[in-house]
């Protein structure tokens, strides 16, 4: 069933009208008909069944049949701190992180990241919450994850620490594991956390060290070294399937 995600002002107790982009979709792309049902997302974690009533490539309307929880939003809330690389990767990263379960996305900007200026990036923000909303639209989620304006690495780990824990995936770990880091939210039923996710080359020593004082924990993933994106992807999935279960 397609899904949208709407403002709140679209939403009254028993119709929902859709702006006139997603009327647009719904009759030139999708082929949608009166009768036709979708589920409109407001955004806080509910979905809305709503009946198609009418819609022209202008505008559309509908009538209220449930409002209900989201079933595809985790209770655990994990945000992504994410070296910032080629394009191509990091939208992959968004994306397929964004089915996984992140809770929210800010690029890391670290001594070995492709890019190193932050005015290179604010203007891909517009584009890369596009890509978020579209992934969060087709994995069931109930929730946009925000994408927030990059941050160099000492005020990433300062507004990490601000979480329950904050996790370091670095190569040159070979005892903690994620399973082992996790003990510690044990008995926490919706806890916070953040993750770093460290640029192609990895975080030099120096940074390692720099996380560890701030409190990060540094994690392996395994015995085999993994690309950025392929990191990124296993540690929300390993993290959140831990803390779900």
């Amino acid at each position: 069933m397609d899904r949208f995600f709407l403002p709140s002002a679209c939403f009254d107790a028993d119709q929902v009208t859709f702006l006139a982009d997603t009327a647009h979709q719904m009759v030139r792309v999708l082929r949608l008909q009166p009768g036709d049902r979708v589920i409109a997302l407001d955004g806080t974690g509910s979905e809305t069944l709503v009946e198609l009533v009418d819609l022209t490539p202008q505008s559309a309307w509908g009538r209220v049949l449930e409002r209900r929880p989201a079933r595809g939003e985790p209770q655990s809330r994990l945000w992504l701190y994410l070296g910032l690389t080629q394009r191509e990767k990091f939208e992959w990263m968004l994306q397929k992180c964004t089915e996984t379960g992140a809770a929210g996305f800010t690029p890391l900007i670290s001594a070995r990241s492709l890019v190193q200026r932050e005015s290179e990036v604010l203007p891909k923000l517009e584009r890369w919450r596009r890509i978020v909303q579209e992934a969060a639209e087709q994995s069931g989620r109930g929730l946009v994850p925000p994408v927030h304006p990059p941050l160099r690495l000492n005020a990433a780990l300062a507004e990490a620490a601000g979480q329950e824990l904050c996790l370091l995936a670095w190569e040159e770990e070979h005892t903690l594991d994620l399973k082992s880091a996790l003990v510690s939210l044990a008995g926490q039923p919706a806890p916070h956390l953040a993750a770093l996710i460290g640029p192609e080359g990895g975080f030099s020593n120096a940074e390692a060290a720099q996380a560890a004082a701030a409190g990060a924990c540094q994690v392996t993933l395994g015995p085999r070294i993994l690309r950025m994106e392929t990191a990124a992807v296993v540690l929300t999935a390993l993290v959140l399937h831990h803390l779900e279960h």
